[in-house]
């Protein structure tokens, strides 16, 4: 079956309110694990366990973006007496760039959501506050309205304050709409992973919240290589499957950085890799793709959607896949991909390159568990079923599984 016509409904499945963690539990590494061997056997364990599961001949990899405080939350007037409008910041238009537009000391702009958007008809919104000690006002003014986002033009009166220091000041973590709840202070701390320390997602690679430190050390101890890459994760990533068909559903884009270092060890090694969350699968996998696309002169930086079943789509071995990309970024003076990928991974898809994947839990109708699907062979429904009755915790804060293959 050609993917684009797998019909949604099929991954659909009954989730009760009860069943979804909204906040984790007090020592994040504690939480349980179902493990899924590459004959299909389920077992249950703890996540603690985890450096005793993982293959001896294994890598870790794993997703180092850190969740910004991307709602900003302003008073018509600049006083709390006015109408609140949130301003959702989702990605950097200029600069475009993630760091560049965090250090940026004067002005910058994103595209956005805008709540209570029909408060703010015109003119600019401000909000005064203090950071360092010093008087601060942040002006934000919507330059085109593009539908369901716009483009907000932020400036302040200080170029001793970045854009960064003032969202770390102002603005408030995002956390899952469907945790049904306000932000808490506690938030700031469990939505973030204990690797994470590249600014950009709004949205936390969630497997990563079950690592803690010392689990990390007894994975190197057990001379399992940790390896690190990135992608802000967007607000896409909770966007439902709304059609019928997943082939009439828009993937949406993020932004990846991967070392060429990395690269070149993934190219070289024999170990099987291991991915922590579906965002670190979409990398990987990515790459696979990107080097096909480099040795058929199509890649224009970012990956299209739906390139990994276009027949014209080159069969590369995945280490001369890998290679392609370390000598296009040779020829380029680079140390660093980057790019954009709109990848969907769905039943059908073939792996290339991650061999096993930690990840959460997911939501019915959705391109995460299609993701999942297509790594256990369209077997997903039992792991859930096991996981719905034996008292597994979902989505975000909840338990997590282990999946490996041959």
């Amino acid at each position: 079956m050609n993917p684009k016509d797998i019909d949604i409904n099929l991954f659909d499945f009954p989730l009760p309110d009860n069943r979804i963690a909204t906040h984790p539990l007090a020592e994040r590494d504690h939480c349980k694990l179902l493990v899924r061997t590459a004959d299909g056997a389920l077992t249950e364990s703890v996540f603690t366990s985890l450096p005793d599961l993982l293959p001896q001949d294994s890598m870790l990899i794993y997703n180092n973006t850190r969740v910004i405080n991307a709602r900003l939350r302003f008073h018509k007037g600049g006083t709390e007496a006015g109408a609140l409008i949130e301003v959702f910041c989702l990605e950097p238009v200029s600069p475009a760039d993630y760091a560049s537009n965090f250090a940026s000391d004067s002005e910058c702009s994103w595209t956005c959501i805008v709540g209570n958007s029909k408060k703010w008809k015109q003119g600019p919104l401000q909000m005064p506050m203090r950071i360092n000690g010093a008087d601060v006002t942040l002006t934000a003014e919507r330059q085109r309205n593009d539908g369901a986002t716009s483009l907000v033009r932020f400036s302040w009166n200080n170029d001793a304050v970045s854009f960064a220091d003032i969202i770390k000041e102002a603005g408030v973590i995002p956390i899952p709409p469907y945790l049904n709840r306000d932000t808490e202070e506690t938030d700031s701390v469990d939505y973030q992973t204990v690797y994470s320390h590249i600014d950009g997602s709004v949205a936390a690679p969630t497997a990563g919240l079950h690592f803690t430190d010392s689990l990390l050390e007894k994975i190197s101890e057990r001379g399992i290589p940790r390896r690190e890459l990135t992608l802000h994760v967007g607000a896409g990533t909770f966007k439902p499957v709304k059609s019928d068909t997943i082939g009439e559903h828009e993937m949406h884009s993020e932004f990846i950085a991967v070392p060429r270092s990395l690269i070149a060890e993934i190219a070289s090694t024999d170990r099987r890799v291991i991915a922590v969350g579906t965002t670190s699968v979409r990398t990987l996998e990515s790459l696979y793709h990107i080097g096909c696309m480099i040795s058929s002169g199509k890649f224009d930086g970012t990956l299209p959607q739906w390139y990994p079943y276009d027949e014209t789509h080159p069969d590369l071995d995945p280490k001369e896949a890998l290679q392609k990309i370390l000598d296009y970024l040779d020829s380029e003076g680079k140390q660093t991909l980057i790019a954009q990928t709109r990848i969907i991974i769905a039943p059908g898809y073939r792996y290339r390159i991650v061999r096993g994947m930690i990840t959460n839990f997911h939501q019915p109708r959705s391109t995460l568990l299609l993701l999942v699907s297509a790594f256990v062979g369209g077997e997903w429904l039992p792991i859930y079923e096991y996981a719905l009755s034996h008292d597994f915790r979902f989505l975000s804060y909840g338990d997590a599984s282990l999946f490996l293959d041959k």
